[in-house]
């Protein structure tokens, strides 16, 4: 239900209801049973672990110690709890002001990396740090066969009969992939040639043509007809390092090469060695960004652990399997090659899933593995960002101790939520297979680089951070590093040295007011990782089928969608009042399964989705068998699974596929059945398969809303439920029946510290949730004290809230005196005749800072009203009446609780605006930092705009 902001303010927070009952004002002397007193205590007093963490970017290493120190404080002073160091190549267009670089692991950058481990431990900041610089890692001192490897290949269409020559050196430069990242030195070298036909009706490697090259040129003849030219590249250290700090930029390194692996991580741990004995004492965790390998696929012996793990030969499929590249490893949707027959393009597809799942278990053995191995040597964690081509995209994060995903802040976010795609969201698509895993490993540490910007890093305000910070949460993240804090010395010319990201740094306006969100932020992440969410459906997504007809996508960014709405489904489920995870073909086969359950260690689901699942291993049929056999609930959306992914023996296995599922549908349909797929609102589509399956949620909501969403925990005897409204803009109202019985509801306010009991019914578990833009409520039930029972068991009648309506609303009118307080040093003075948008006012358009409005009042009667609202708002609002503070807004509605504040006679008003830097920086044309930044941005509302009301009681 949608609620018109100023409508809600006026009603107040309480409508007049029989029952259910309403949150609202609460009562703040309830006693609280034993058992809850522990996490609660953690709530109020998060310690610096719970607290954000921030991607702390030295740029180009050009770091002091006394600038380190100077940093830290800052940082401690905004409460964040941690910092991941993070050297990296210093921004393009700042000015280094006279400072030099340090060398990654050179005598001179140890020595600052001591000063900044020192410095964070007398503070109790704790420390991670990126393995080597930028993404993926790598370094100039890599030899030839460490270096990062892609196999891939170029074709000629030809036409006989007739002789063709090829200069060897010709066919290598055509091969050249539109790389973002471009290493200086790249080795070519031909791995193979084929003719082969056009048509291919039955499969056919084609004419092996390496043996005819001589003299660096290849001659053939070709046979009348259409035929192609395929010819197999390797290219070797064909990647740069992303954003590379000095000493660790040039190629990137070969992931799927052990040896060089450990030889590389031993370089780093061996160079700590010499200002620390263990790097466990001074460490939480070493970090791998993002592995964004622009389609590295391969090491030498590939071929042979293909066929060792496969049982058949790789080489004779592989020009046909891969792909052609361009940016960032994404396939060329173009047309080359040879035309295939159905039948031929389905084999190819099988043997293209077995490459795939081989390389995931070299990349798993050989890199994650190893990483692990060496962090725990070392008496560190190991924290990754698990996805992308390498990876699997659930399960490698069940094999991290941190496994970390990512949340970008847009301009969408809060203010609008499309029913599929990205639109309004600021998780990535890769969040919830990430939290999926972790949960599935047992693990309730969820990290995420948050908050990470590249189109508003200027004009983030608090509010649109809180937004994407709660929808992080949802999405099941526990833990926040915030992307990012640059390092930058003050006189680094304004804005300082700006890497990337939201705008993190005590030159923003709003800095002071950070660690309003940071406290909020750090009191959430304490309770979500001492808790355990719930969830009791179950989805797997048709990853077999994707991988096989479009390859493993660019994780968090897929270029394919597979179906369109495969990563908005979970939102629908949670929206309904389920919690969810997604599952694997091997999660599956590993469950085991009793009294209508599917469960994995400690994971239990009733349900199980399929969306729309085509090819399914056999061994995954038996498995969904046997867990409707136990009374679980299978929907397949669309088509039941009817073969199997892998090349070898393929016609048996779908055979038994196609039997174990055709025998399902039939012997169980009460609880096993196919759904079609969604052409309406998900949220409505959601509803129908609930209906239809009789699924029945830990909370049901009448009225599901697109804009809020909801996580559920369980901690001990405490049920923990976290519910989000992500409109920034608009309140809204949910109706909801939880299924807890015998305990009573509280507020834990995650701004304050404080909890307040809820007006509830113990024997009818309904609330109407009422949620002001942008804000989230905490609601914990706890068993009641005896003292207690007597209360909830009374069934005391709801006693409406609402006021007066003798008094109506009173607008203030201008004039306004508005003192202006610019970041660049600037005072000034204006009077407004009216309140308005500063985009509106030509002196305003570009300002920057903190803005003053001033205005005396005369009052004949306080005594009839209770809140000021001051309407729109755009930054940081603070209100003095009378010399005394009323408080702080960050987000949502600006209304303050006037109290005994407001006097008969004249009163002074003084509403402090705090906004963004996005405007000014907009305005400053010369400055190379601003236009890197703002080019794409447009001029954004700021100030107050109003209007400010005294609302009655």
């Amino acid at each position: 239900m949608k609620i018109s902001r100023r409508k809600f303010l006026e009603i107040g927070a309480v409508t007049s209801i029989s029952s259910p009952f309403l949150i609202s004002g609460c009562s703040r002397n309830q006693k609280y049973a034993e058992q809850g007193n522990t996490l609660f205590e953690q709530f109020q007093n998060p310690p610096m672990s719970a607290r954000p963490f921030v991607r702390w970017w030295w740029n180009g290493d050009k770091i002091t110690q006394d600038e380190i120190l100077r940093e830290l404080d800052l940082l401690l002073e905004a409460g964040i709890g941690g910092v991941e160091i993070n050297p990296i190549r210093f921004p393009d267009g700042c000015d280094p002001v006279g400072y030099e670089s340090l060398e990654w692991l050179s005598p001179e950058w140890l020595q600052m990396l001591k000063v900044t481990l020192d410095g964070a431990q007398e503070r109790g900041i704790i420390c991670d740090i990126i393995v080597g610089s930028g993404w993926p890692f790598g370094g100039e001192f890599l030899e030839k066969d460490e270096q990062t490897q892609l196999l891939t290949f170029e074709t000629i269409d030809l036409e006989g009969p007739g002789q063709h020559t090829f200069q060897l050196n010709e066919l290598l430069e055509k091969v050249d992939p539109g790389i973002h990242s471009k290493n200086d030195k790249v080795y070519r070298e031909i791995e193979g040639i084929r003719l082969v036909r056009y048509e291919m009706k039955d499969f056919d490697p084609g004419l092996e043509l390496m043996d005819q090259v001589k003299d660096g040129k290849i001659s053939f003849e070709v046979p009348e007809g259409k035929y192609v030219l395929y010819y197999l590249v390797k290219l070797t250290g064909f990647q740069a390092v992303i954003n590379g700090a000095p000493g660790a930029a040039g190629p990137v390194l070969n992931h799927y090469n052990k040896t060089a692996v450990d030889k590389y991580l031993n370089r780093m741990s061996e160079g700590l060695s010499g200002i620390m004995s263990s790097m466990g004492d001074h460490f939480r965790g070493m970090f791998c960004d993002s592995l964004e390998m622009e389609g590295a696929n391969w090491y030498n012996d590939l071929p042979e652990e293909f066929e060792r793990r496969r049982d058949y030969a790789l080489t004779p499929y592989l020009p046909f399997v891969l792909y052609k590249i361009g940016h960032m490893g994404n396939p060329l949707d173009e047309e080359y090659g040879c035309k295939f027959s159905s039948q031929v393009e389905l084999d190819l597809q099988r043997v293209r899933y077995d490459f795939y799942i081989t390389r995931m278990e070299l990349f798993r053995e050989r890199f994650i593995d190893t990483f692990n191995t060496w962090c725990h040597q070392n008496g560190v964690k190991s924290r990754i960002q698990a996805y992308g081509r390498g990876y699997h995209p659930l399960e490698a994060s069940m094999d991290i101790d941190i496994p970390e995903c990512e949340t970008w802040l847009r301009d969408t976010v809060g203010n609008e939520f499309s029913d599929t795609g990205w639109r309004g969201r600021a998780y990535s698509e890769i969040n919830k297979f990430v939290a999926s895993g972790a949960r599935l490993s047992g693990n309730n540490l969820v990290s995420c680089e948050e908050i990470t910007n590249t189109t508003m890093v200027f004009n983030a305000t608090l509010e649109t951070i809180k937004v994407t910070g709660d929808q992080s949460n949802l999405s099941g993240v526990t833990h926040s590093i915030l992307h990012g804090f640059n390092y930058s010395p003050p006189d680094a010319p304004f804005p300082g040295w700006v890497q990337y990201g939201t705008f993190f740094n005590e030159r923003n306006p709003w800095w002071s007011y950070l660690k309003l969100w940071t406290d909020y932020k750090a009191r959430l992440s304490e309770v979500f990782m001492n808790a355990d969410p719930v969830a009791d459906i179950a989805i797997l997504h048709p990853l077999a089928d994707m991988w096989m007809k479009f390859g493993p996508q660019r994780d968090p960014f897929p270029v394919v969608k597979y179906p369109p709405y495969q990563h908005n489904v979970w939102e629908a489920v949670q929206q309904h009042g389920f919690g969810c995870d997604y599952v694997s073909e091997k999660i599956i086969q590993e469950s085991t399964n009793s009294d209508g359950h599917m469960g994995y260690k400690s994971r239990k689901y009733s349900t199980l989705i399929l969306l729309e699942v085509e090819t399914i291993l056999p061994e995954t049929a038996m498995a969904l068998d046997k867990f409707a056999e136990a009374g679980g609930k299978i929907i397949f959306i669309e088509m039941t699974p009817y073969r199997s992914p892998e090349f070898k023996d393929s016609a048996k296995k779908d055979a038994q596929v196609n039997d174990i599922i055709d025998n399902m549908l039939s012997q169980y349909p009460e609880r096993v059945g196919v759904f079609p797929r969604p052409d309406i609102e998900l949220i409505v589509w959601f509803e129908n398969i609930r209906e239809r399956f009789n699924l029945k949620p830990y909370m049901e909501i009448s009225n599901p809303d697109r804009f809020i969403n909801q996580n559920y925990f369980k901690n001990k005897d405490l049920d923990i439920f976290f519910i989000s409204n992500s409109d920034a803009n608009t309140s809204r109202e949910i109706h909801v029946k939880f299924d807890i019985k015998g305990k009573l509801p509280s507020l834990w306010d995650p701004e304050t510290g404080e909890r307040s009991s809820l007006q509830y019914n113990i024997n009818d578990t309904r609330l109407n949730l009422h949620f002001g833009p942008a804000e989230s409520k905490l609601i914990v039930f706890e068993n009641p004290k005896k003292e207690n029972l007597s209360i909830s068991e009374a069934q005391l009648p709801f006693q409406s809230q609402e006021g007066d309506d003798s008094s109506l609303p009173m607008t203030l009118e201008g004039p306004w005196t508005l003192n202006l307080e610019h970041v660049n040093g600037s005072i000034n003075s204006l009077e407004l005749p009216e309140l308005l948008d500063f985009l509106e006012d030509p002196r305003l358009k570009t300002f920057a800072g903190v803005a003053h409005y001033a205005r005396i009042l005369d009052i004949d009667d306080p005594g009839n009203y209770s809140t000021i609202d001051l309407g729109e708002v755009v930054g940081v609002s603070e209100l003095k009446l009378n010399g005394k503070s009323l408080g702080i807004r960050w987000y949502g509605d600006h209304s303050y609780t006037l109290g005994q504040n407001l006097e008969a006679g004249k009163n002074e008003l003084l509403i402090k605006v705090t906004t963004v830097l996005g405007n000014y920086l907009k305005s400053l044309e010369d400055n190379p930092v601003a236009k890197r930044w703002v080019r794409w941005q447009k001029y954004s509302s700021q100030g107050l705009i109003g209007p400010v009301r005294f609302l009655s009681n």
